[in-house]
């Protein structure tokens, strides 16, 4: 399902995305996606403690930016400049392994796990000038002042949705401190793609 998907996006349509987005929607939970130079892909589930997945699921926060944007032309941006950017892609990739062990620890993960989106943040918007603008970093200053650890905008950048990572005694001052944007509830979906009408 991930490949068809990729498939469409990439070859029928000429867009440019990524791939991780259509492997983590096929198999859903929390997985990393390793991409192989042959074109193969492993899927390999994260041994995460449950106490934490629950702590860090109660501590995320998903706000709608009101910001659209052409999702292709900022990775096309962003893939322009990945020559360029070898340092931020490595210490990217190495973050991987990180929020992984951060899951499988028996402490707290929250404010290790919000910390390390917020790296992760810092270097994704160095990859191009349009991942982000005033009115994004605007709304991501205003949730790291109310008490958010750290956050990132989803996808390519430039608008969309922004997810922080919150503590919960310092929710509410984040809600009111973007209560101009549409707050969204979610929950951590492990089943994946699934068949819902036949």
């Amino acid at each position: 399902l991930a490949e068809h998907a990729i498939h469409i996006e990439q070859t029928l349509m000429n867009e440019n995305v990524g791939c991780q987005d259509q492997f983590t929607t096929a198999y859903g939970g929390f997985n990393i996606v390793e991409f192989k130079q042959d074109g193969a892909t492993n899927i390999s589930p994260v041994i995460a403690n449950p106490v934490n997945l629950q702590s860090l699921q109660s501590s995320m926060m998903l706000f709608y930016t009101g910001v659209s944007r052409f999702a292709s032309e900022i990775a096309g941006e962003q893939i322009k400049n990945f020559g360029n950017r070898k340092s931020e892609l490595t210490q990217m990739h190495q973050m991987v392994e990180e929020a992984a062990k951060i899951l499988d620890r028996a402490a707290d993960p929250v404010e290790e796990f919000g910390k390390l989106l917020h790296e992760s943040w810092m270097l994704k918007r160095s990859l191009a000038g349009s991942v982000t603008n005033s009115e994004i970093d605007d709304v991501y200053e205003l949730g790291r002042n109310a008490g958010a650890f750290g956050g990132k905008l989803l996808g390519a950048g430039g608008g969309g949705f922004i997810l922080f990572v919150v503590p919960k005694d310092r929710q509410a001052a984040v809600k009111e401190a973007l209560k101009d944007l549409v707050y969204v509830n979610f929950k951590f979906d492990t089943d994946g793609s699934k068949v819902i009408v036949f």
